[in-house]
């Protein structure tokens, strides 16, 4: 099909690190369609709701450094992970057995620090890794200092990422929640005394990013440091949505 002409969108890991296919989420990287030859990319959930939030932050003061702890959803292991997420909810309140299938150990009342296999070169795990290769990738920045460590929690949908940024200049809170106040696909929920920060449940079934807790980090003694907490619909964000808007991009910059 597309040595007839056609585009293809995939949303599989196949083509993600190969320097021939763009890997893009629209709102951090459009330009990269150009270069396209027919097969375009979509990252992993994770990395396409990191970037969201981060991308606008780079541009603007170029980011040096980031750690991420993710807080993904059983419905990120597909179907089977959230049948068995329900399953065992009931089975509890059943007071019967567990089923412990779609992951190795029991979900609900737990967290798993594991997710994807493990690269037993330096015990990261692939989901891990995919984080920073593909986040380096997409930003051109293939220096960037990303360390991440993954966990799948107890709860059916939209995946939740701590993340701590360093850039090579300063930065403020207000000054960040400015230009995300401003970036396509952020929702600033940012009203801490209030209860209002980013949770999976508001993120569930929206386009939108939510990016809140932005603070300064305190273990710094300057102003280059921030912390802040994102949750974004894995779904849609991080897969389905992602992919329609590629195709809708391709469309406006003419590339179909």
């Amino acid at each position: 099909m597309v040595k007839a002409g056609a585009k293809m969108i995939d949303n599989s890991r196949a083509f993600r690190q190969d320097p021939e296919v763009p890997l893009v989420v629209p709102q951090v990287n459009a330009e990269d369609l150009d270069w396209n030859k027919g097969v375009i990319a979509n990252p992993n959930c994770t990395t396409a709701i990191m970037l969201e939030a981060v991308a606008p932050l780079h541009k603007a003061k170029k980011l040096k450094r980031l750690i991420a702890s993710t807080y993904q959803a059983a419905s990120g292991a597909g179907a089977p992970g959230l049948a068995e997420l329900e399953l065992q909810m009931k089975e509890m309140v059943e007071g019967k057995p567990l089923t412990v299938k779609a992951f190795q150990h029991q979900l609900t009342y737990n967290l798993i620090p594991h997710i994807d296999k493990f690269d037993e070169t330096n015990w990261y795990t692939l989901e891990e890794l995919k984080m920073r290769n593909e986040a380096r990738k997409m930003l051109h920045a293939p220096d960037l200092m990303l360390s991440c460590t993954s966990v799948r929690v107890p709860i059916p949908r939209a995946h939740s990422e701590s993340l701590n940024l360093e850039f090579e200049e300063d930065i403020t809170p207000e000054e960040a929640r400015a230009i995300l106040a401003k970036a396509e696909g952020v929702k600033v929920v940012d009203d801490p005394l209030n209860g209002g920060y980013p949770m999976p449940l508001d993120a569930t079934a929206k386009y939108d990013v939510l990016a809140g807790r932005i603070r300064q980090d305190i273990s710094r003694n300057d102003k280059k440091g921030l912390d802040m907490f994102v949750s974004g619909d894995q779904l849609l964000r991080g897969a389905a949505l992602n992919a329609v808007e590629i195709a809708e991009h391709l469309i406006k910059r003419g590339l179909v």
